[in-house]
């Protein structure tokens, strides 16, 4: 049994002087504790040493980390014929045994091993060296575009293999992690043991047939089994040394994504020389479907095809959950993607400036019926392809991860980078030239050629965007649409390109209309997080639209915010305005485009928000914020993603009704459709009977909608079949609202919860229930009340604890007005 290596001692150093002073051996004083995995940064202000980079305006006070040489040190008993395994080293170290170097590491995303079978069994000092990052690569040469170019080369993260995020985004601090981020342990050797697996899923037809391919360390008999989610041993097969197995299973269980059916896992059972190892793994098939679009001609489609089935893509893109990689609890990975399934989503994007995940993300994501676009870890600049050592680092990593996570049920898609070859296209359009991409020898032969050898069954995509004519092109493939919030023209073709427009017009949220995109896998809005997030991280005097500390905590620099709020809710006076009003204008713009995308099935069969989560307490295109609070725009998007869905389209004066289904039967259902008066009551209403197709989007009533500051155009399903839904006939700035909807709020106690009921007299706009617990988990928040109309809240507490009635508070919109 291998043995984790968990506690350590670490201490900092002037570059080059941890050796001479005994760091290998832990002499000295002024160590601190360190738990492996970990981070340095949380060892320190768990220590008192640094003040914490999330609070107040620490973040610049913690730069000093990064130029320090920081060793680890831990004492540990070794076999006669022993291994040292690290899984994560971050980045450049030197393993030294009793102050020996045995080794040393260069890429994060690369586990390491050392042999210890020289070593005499006993107690022996352990010690790792951190180099300073930015040291080990000065001098190289550095590929640069003429966009970026200060934040690339100011870090020159290109040059190394390290999350590209943690030397700031604009949703993301400045923190480069160093330390040990992944376990350590002394593992015995043995004579042969299994190395990785990929499990293969080659025909539903009938029983299933799969494969199982075994990557094995030496030639040695090995026996695998399959046992069903009972437990009940389904199909077996056994060879000698590494290759492929194929067996039978009858009758499988297939997995699917959440609003399909089930997710059931068989356990794959490996035996080696009495050792069993198992995986869980999925029965099922994927795809990606890119043959032409007969109804738009010149256009090709980009669905993903689960079982034979095409399914519309609804989701967002991840980022890490922390900047401290290393120190992110199991729990926060379940409840982010528990509740990314909660919001009815399908897919989620592992952006490829992050991290390539910890094991329990994707297994959870496998539990939760959860595809996962995974990106290798390249993002928005050009990598040095022509050096030799760093392909070889590079090659390396893809071949480990790729073995590593190809067994995952819920892995549906390879993809090269982040928009590389997209930046690309743009700086050379703009400069006149035609520039080789550098890196794009990863992307176009490296990878693509590794996942011929092993993982050939999942789809692979060179970038994100990527297909059609062009990079980013709405002909073919998949698009990043940065029209909305940063004004970046979408390309039809490669003709067809202006300048960017960051007007209140240009950037509206009204031109996702103009988005025919096959496949939408960025957009977004910013929003703040919630008041009580900025109040737990910031100083009090920062409270205050405006001041240093807020505006240190909103990345993207430029105030885009103004252009998006003013046409929707106008400009904020004060900081909690400022929170409202991103808020529901994030909120009121997400639902917008997914509305639209959804309306335009099967022509466009994916919308992945950016983004899910944050990495830190900021301003950011989060749904959910650092501190797990739900945004207006997490409710918005889990209505407007339900599996069926009423929206409507307005055309001038006129509207239209479109139910998309993205189930696997006919809906048959009414939609009552009302214009809602503001002031209360209903002008006029109708009851239109429907048929819903099977995995289809359809248009199921026209009708009059002027423009009015006095109505909203209301629908609900009589039979419950999709949430009530509304259009909004002007602006909210311009609503007339009544300024006290008559809310009446009744609570009782449900087990360890509440149950609220929330009624309206008249048009309540975005009523939301609010507390300062971030623990509170809503079934439902800021949603709209016709007159009348009253709504059951049920509310939980993540992992558990009291909940008080008095510390529910709940307002709307109207007051506003």
């Amino acid at each position: 049994m291998s043995e984790f290596v968990s506690a350590w001692r670490i201490r900092d150093f002037a570059p080059g002087e941890g050796g001479p002073a005994g760091a290998a051996h832990g002499q000295g004083a002024g160590w601190i504790p360190a738990d492996a995995p970990g981070d340095t940064y949380r060892a320190l202000i768990e220590a008192g040493r640094l003040a914490d980079p999330y609070a107040g305006r620490n973040e610049a006070a913690a730069a000093w980390v990064r130029d320090r040489e920081w060793w680890w040190h831990a004492r540990i008993e070794i076999g006669g014929d022993d291994a040292l395994v690290f899984e994560g080293l971050d980045t450049f170290a030197d393993i030294h045994l009793d102050g020996v170097p045995i080794g040393s590491a260069d890429n994060m995303f690369r586990s390491w091993r050392f042999d210890l079978s020289g070593h005499a069994p006993g107690t022996h000092d352990l010690g790792i060296r951190f180099h300073p990052t930015a040291a080990k690569v000065a001098g190289a040469p550095l590929p640069v575009w003429p966009v970026f170019t200060d934040r690339i080369s100011r870090s020159r993260r290109t040059l190394m293999r390290k999350a590209q995020f943690g030397w700031g985004w604009d949703w993301g601090p400045d923190l480069p992690t160093i330390g040990i981020w992944k376990p350590a342990r002394i593992e015995p050797r043995r004579a042969a043991t299994l190395r990785s697996l990929n499990f293969t899923t080659r025909s539903i037809a009938g029983a299933a047939e799969v494969t199982v391919d075994l990557d094995l360390s030496g030639p040695v008999d090995v026996a695998v089994e399959l046992l069903d989610p009972a437990g009940i041993s389904v199909a077996r097969a056994s060879r000698h040394g590494s290759g492929p197995v194929a067996m039978t299973v009858p009758d499988p269980q297939l997995w699917w994504t959440a609003e399909l059916g089930a997710q059931p896992l068989y356990t794959l059972v490996a035996t080696i020389d009495g050792q069993a190892i198992r995986h869980r793994v999925g029965i099922r098939t994927i795809a990606i479907d890119q043959s032409p679009d007969p109804d738009e001609p010149g256009t090709s489609f980009f669905r993903f095809v689960l079982n034979g089935v095409p399914i519309f893509a609804k989701g967002a893109n991840w980022v890490p959950a922390s900047s401290f990689v290393g120190a992110i609890p199991d729990a926060s990975y379940r409840d982010l993607l528990d509740r990314a399934v909660g919001a009815n989503m399908n897919m989620i994007r592992v952006w490829g400036g992050g991290i390539y995940e910890h094991d329990i993300f994707y297994a959870e994501c496998d539990r939760l019926g959860l595809l996962v676009w995974q990106d290798f870890m390249f993002a928005c600049a050009p990598y040095p392809d022509d050096d030799p050592a760093f392909v070889e680092n590079v090659r390396a990593e893809v071949v480990e991860q790729v073995s590593r996570l190809r067994h995952h049920a819920c892995l549906a898609l390879w993809c090269g980078n982040n928009e590389n070859q997209g930046i690309q296209f743009f700086a050379d359009h703009a400069a006149g030239t035609a520039t080789p991409l550098a890196g794009l020898k990863f992307y176009d032969e490296l990878i693509p050629g590794i996942l011929a050898d092993l993982d050939p069954a999942t789809p692979y995509w060179p970038s994100s965007p990527w297909g059609g004519p062009s990079p980013n092109s709405m002909r073919g493939g998949d698009v990043h649409n940065w029209t909305v919030w940063h004004g970046i023209p979408l390309v039809p073709d490669t003709d067809a390109m202006g300048g960017n427009d960051s007007s209140p017009e240009g950037v509206a949220f009204t031109r996702y209309a103009e988005d025919m995109a096959r496949f939408v896998s960025e957009f977004g809005i910013q929003g703040a997080p919630d008041i009580g997030t900025l109040e737990r991280w910031m100083a009090p005097e920062d409270l205050v639209l405006g001041s240093q500390g807020f505006l240190d905590r909103i990345k993207d620099v430029a105030d885009k915010a103004s252009a998006m709020m003013a046409p929707v809710t106008g400009l904020p006076a004060t900081l909690a305005d400022y929170v409202d009003f991103t808020m529901l204008t994030q909120a009121e713009g997400l639902k917008f485009g997914i509305e639209h995308y959804r309306r335009r099935k099967p022509h466009c069969s994916g919308a992945l928000i950016w983004q899910h989560n944050d990495c830190w307490p900021c301003v950011s295109w989060s749904l959910i914020d650092h501190d797990g609070v739900a945004k207006s725009a997490w409710y918005a998007t889990r209505r407007a993603f339900a599996p069926v869905l009423a929206s409507f389209r307005l055309d001038g004066d006129a509207a239209e009704l479109w139910i998309t289904n993205d189930g696997l039967a006919p809906v048959r259902d009414i939609a009552v459709i009302a214009l809602a008066r503001l002031a209360g009551g209903a002008e006029r209403e109708e009851r239109v009977p429907f048929e819903a197709a099977a995995n289809g989007s359809a248009c199921i009533w026209r009708g009059p909608a002027a423009h009015s500051a006095a109505h909203a155009l209301t629908v609900r399903s009589a039979g419950g079949a999709f949430p009530a839904n509304r259009t909004l006939l002007a602006p909210v700035k311009d609503l007339a609202l009544a300024p006290d909807p008559g809310l009446r709020v009744r609570c009782e106690p449900m087990g360890a919860g509440l149950r609220i009921g929330i009624a309206a007299e008249r048009y309540a706009l975005a009523v939301r229930l609010r507390s300062d617990d971030p623990a509170l988990r809503f079934s439902d928040n800021h949603f709209d009340l016709a007159g009348g109309e009253e709504r059951i809240v049920t509310i939980t507490r993540a992992g558990g604890g009291e909940i008080r009635s008095e510390a529910i508070r709940v307002s709307s919109w109207n007051g506003r007005n």
